[in-house]
């Protein structure tokens, strides 16, 4: 037996043996996160150069991120109990779309995925090198087309792609700040999970949306590193390379929304909430009706037109209505996305992407077109748009061919 041999062998060892150990403490009660801390391999999620045998799978959090200038910014990945607890704490169900915000090196999003094989996971990022890292992370382990990832601050949450039947924030938060966040959940049964309050202590708390009330359960009393919130504009290329366009970012909507009393909910807090409350959906289609089957078929296909025909339009405010075409019919098509499995907030994320591309595209097209920056510019932004829209292509392929063997 070689030397790697002998330390997967070991880590295979250390990984049962943690495993068993969480069960044991009680932290890990849920089947399937049992199978996705054995099947999800943590040392994928840590650059090499951090890795230590020694800590890895032991029940302490794992070092991933060290900015050599500033010693005092690093990450780690959550402790495994601390990630049991995260993930047993939001009750995901196999189609839950989920909003993480903080990425962790994209570890608990994919054994999230485990847990909600059919939803749709999109992790909010305000550093673009944790960013970075956590992508390539996921892509080399082909869960980029699953889970996606932005540079963005996750104080805003995704009110755009809302409502998120579950909300998972890694970082410590201020009671104040969660309020836009709850506003974003489902109405039918959406979970919010946090580590709530000051920068030293926190309490784990547990917040279920029905219709418009919330409640809430404190779990336990935890210490994380805060939230990182502000954007880092000279390394925003990882979305769309809005730092050479001219574009700025504006904190000031942020803070608005964070201060405005009217986004305040009122939480009532009990001891237990998610066994005592169902969260039964509007809507449920319990079979395929060959008239709806037929009409959910239109829609995906009128979809994939217009994206063909976005991708050879030059004239910009076709562009846009074209754009406003598809993203009506995403909305239209929501009702039937957990039935069929449809990827509408992967689509409205690349739909998005794809409109600021344009809008950008509309702002170069007034500057001096002899100028060869600008001339270099508008064909990235063309290249990148065009990425954009190859990827959102071949996600509609995907769906209409899974709605196809439905019938």
């Amino acid at each position: 037996m070689d030397r790697n041999e002998r330390i997967n062998e070991r880590i295979k060892v250390k990984k049962k043996r943690l495993v068993d150990s969480l069960i044991l403490n009680e932290f890990l009660k849920d089947k399937r996160l049992i199978k996705a801390f054995m099947e999800v391999p943590l040392e994928k999620f840590i650059p090499e150069e951090f890795i230590s045998v020694v800590k890895l799978y032991e029940d302490v959090p794992n070092l991933f991120y060290y900015d050599k200038q500033n010693p005092n910014n690093y990450r780690t990945i959550s402790a495994p109990h601390m990630i049991s607890i995260m993930l047993q704490g939001l009750s995901l169900t196999e189609d839950d779309d989920l909003l993480i915000l903080g990425a962790k090196s994209g570890y608990i999003a994919a054994l999230a995925h485990k847990l909600a094989p059919k939803g749709e996971i999109i992790i909010l990022e305000a550093n673009s090198e944790i960013a970075k890292i956590s992508s390539e992370n996921l892509k080399n382990l082909k869960l980029d087309d699953k889970i996606s990832i932005l540079v963005k601050n996750p104080l805003n949450g995704m009110p755009e792609l809302s409502p998120w039947q579950k909300i998972l924030v890694t970082g410590a938060i201020e009671q104040s700040k969660i309020h836009p966040l709850l506003k974003q959940l489902d109405e039918n049964g959406g979970v919010l999970f946090a580590p709530i309050g000051q920068e030293f202590l926190q309490i784990y708390t547990q917040i279920l949306r029905q219709n418009t009330e919330y409640f809430g359960k404190k779990q336990l009393q935890v210490k994380f590193s805060p939230l990182i919130t502000k954007v880092e504009l000279d390394k925003i290329e990882l979305i769309t390379d809005f730092d050479d366009s001219g574009m700025e970012y504006d904190s000031t909507q942020t803070n608005k929304a964070l201060n405005d009393v009217s986004n305040k909910v009122s939480i009532k807090y009990t001891s237990d909430i998610l066994e005592n409350i169902s969260s039964d959906s509007n809507i449920q289609i319990e079979s395929i009706d060959k008239k709806q089957h037929e009409l959910v078929l239109a829609y995906l296909m009128s979809i994939q037109i217009l994206i063909k025909k976005l991708k050879q339009e030059e004239d910009i405010e076709k562009c846009f209505n074209y754009i406003d075409s598809i993203e009506t019919k995403l909305e239209d098509l929501k009702i039937f996305k957990k039935f069929y499995q449809i990827k509408i907030k992967r689509m409205q994320n690349i739909l998005n992407q794809i409109r600021s591309y344009s809008i950008v595209r509309k702002e170069l097209e007034k500057k001096d077109i002899s100028d060869s920056d600008i001339i270099d510019k508008k064909i990235d932004i063309i290249n990148k748009q065009i990425s954009q829209i190859n990827d959102f292509v071949e996600i509609i392929k995907e769906d209409i061919n899974q709605v196809k063997l439905l019938f």
